[in-house]
């Protein structure tokens, strides 16, 4: 029987998608980010095994205020198209069952692996880490190609899309980066949102629990003057910042 491995599961999300959410966070991460919050998720042979029937049928409990809110079911991680089949039957059965679909990746997945479930997603959140490569492998191990492919391909495809882009000081808000991520944006035709995130380092304690040590404890964490001076630089090729 087709499972899926599982990190953790949110019933009332409010922040990944519209309305109220149930958040899936998929066990297992190709990225090595240096300010991942759920450092916990990268191990694939982690998490608890859910099969499809156990997610939608747990969901379902909450589709009255959740369908009130115009919210729906958002799949996060880690990485969820590490998990391609199990993540396609499941939001298949979404669909069925009339569940708003929202899929939310860093991009990091070949096209072919990934059509397969965009036939049932009715919107992306895609997390643009860093637009110039050698500045991108820094700060996740990967270049940032897959994730502009995507990004390219949901346009063509005229799938939904929310672009978040986290910036770290000195690392990711420089000019550069956001004079590349601004006219990047601009050339794509369905983007709905795009969101700045400061940096924060809540989730040091959890690189702590694993013994691992956190490389960037020595940077600040982001505020909203960041947010400010970056949408500037975005704003400048028309691309406005939601939470500006």
């Amino acid at each position: 029987m087709l499972k899926g491995k599982i990190h953790s599961i949110e019933t009332f999300g409010t922040v990944d998608g519209p309305g109220i959410r149930y958040v899936i966070f998929f066990q297992g991460c190709p990225l090595k980010c240096k300010y991942c919050h759920n450092r916990d998720t990268w191990d694939t042979s982690g998490g608890k095994e859910y099969t499809v029937d156990e997610l939608i049928n747990d969901a379902q409990k909450y589709k009255s205020y959740r369908n009130a809110s115009g919210g729906g079911m958002t799949i996060s991680g880690g990485e969820p198209t590490l998990q391609p089949e199990f993540l396609t039957k499941l939001f298949k059965d979404a669909k069925k069952n009339k569940i708003h679909t929202c899929l939310d990746t860093c991009g990091f997945v070949d096209i072919g692996v990934v059509d397969p479930i965009l036939d049932n997603t009715d919107l992306v959140m895609l997390d643009l880490k860093h637009m110039i490569d050698e500045e991108c492998i820094k700060l996740t191990g990967v270049t940032a190609q897959k994730a502009k492919r995507l990004a390219l391909h949901l346009r063509d495809r005229n799938i939904p899309v929310w672009i978040k882009h986290v910036l770290v000081p000195g690392i990711s808000d420089t000019k550069e980066n956001l004079e590349a991520l601004g006219k990047f944006i601009a050339s794509l035709t369905n983007v709905e949102r795009v969101e700045l995130l400061p940096y924060h380092s809540m989730g040091v304690h959890k690189w702590e629990e694993l013994d691992i040590d956190y490389e960037l404890k020595d940077i600040r964490d982001g505020n909203q003057e960041d947010i400010v001076a970056a949408s500037k630089i975005l704003n400048q090729f028309g691309v406005d910042v939601y939470n500006a």
